[in-house]
């Protein structure tokens, strides 16, 4: 029966047009923006996950910057530390020079004197960020990673280097209440007895038992400085394994909200196609739905 009220053919019609009208714009989203899930009314259960985990990138993007400075302290510190073992290792030369009978002793303090002014001189410059690694009595510490455990809770981890001015501690100098450095504590500050410290030490009037002491007491503080470097080193180290490890979490995050979000672009590109086909045949196909009705009119014509 054909009814010039109710177009059954035409309703049909239209509402398969409309559905594909609908998956094809769906379509075009994905194909435009490249994400399968933009927002949460697309898939609120990945929306939710790929969101949280994208928060937690950006607070490992902050820890990677905050490692990099924490870097940054700690070369500061272990090239102050590198330098000064050269320095007290060329005034342990003028110490051995100094054995030998007849040599001017006062010359050769006058060369102490200069290095030992250097020493001064690299542990003042050996500052980052307002930092000093190589004076002080202090724990330092800096950022080593962000963490969310299983029950959801977030924390940030730190790495602490306790800096220790006794005189086999791991620092040149120590440090006033004041903020300024105490030449009288550290590797190169504290004193050795009738000696003095390496950093005051004057082998003018030194007979060759006091030349003995100071070589003593510069070979403990070599040690310990060759020591202190080396703690700085390690900690340079597990630096840049952080760094290496934080880099490639945020890569593999990255890579896991991919997979969950991002549209599979050759397999929208193949719906879209088939969309627009199947869009055209819904038109022609109304099209027809809607001239049917016309045809009751050649029943009229005499």
């Amino acid at each position: 029966m054909t009814s010039i009220l109710t177009n059954v053919a035409a309703m049909a019609a239209l509402q398969t047009l409309r559905g594909i009208s609908s998956n094809l714009q769906d379509t075009q989203n994905r194909v435009s923006s490249g994400y399968r899930v933009e927002k949460a009314a697309d898939n609120a259960a990945y929306w939710s996950i790929a969101t949280t985990m994208r928060s937690d990138n950006k607070a490992l993007s902050a820890v990677s910057d905050a490692l990099g400075l924490g870097a940054a302290k700690v070369d500061t510190a272990y090239t102050a530390m590198d330098n000064a073992i050269d320095v007290v290792s060329e005034i342990k030369s003028k110490i051995v020079a100094a054995t030998e009978k007849g040599v001017d002793k006062t010359k050769i303090q006058e060369e102490i004197s200069q290095l030992q002014a250097q020493l001064m001189s690299i542990s003042q410059s050996a500052s980052f960020s307002g930092e000093n690694w190589v004076a002080g009595n202090t724990t330092k510490s800096v950022v080593s990673t962000f963490v969310r455990d299983g029950n959801g809770n977030v924390s940030v981890k730190t790495t602490d280097y306790v800096l220790n001015a006794a005189s086999n501690g791991n620092v040149l100098f120590g440090m006033t209440t004041t903020g300024t450095i105490d030449s009288s504590t550290g590797i190169i500050g504290s004193s050795n007895g009738t000696i003095g410290s390496i950093y005051t030490m004057n082998i003018t009037s030194f007979g060759q038992t006091e030349i003995a002491m100071a070589l003593t007491a510069i070979e403990s503080g070599l040690e310990a400085m060759t020591k202190a470097a080396s703690q700085l080193g390690s900690i340079s180290n597990r630096i840049e394994l952080q760094e290496n490890f934080v880099a490639a979490l945020g890569d593999s995050i990255d890579s896991g909200v991919g997979r969950l979000v991002d549209a599979d672009m050759e397999e929208e590109s193949s719906r879209l196609t088939a969309l627009q086909t199947q869009q055209q045949l819904a038109i022609q196909s109304l099209s027809i739905a809607n001239s049917s009705a016309q045809n009751v009119l050649t029943l009229f014509r005499s």
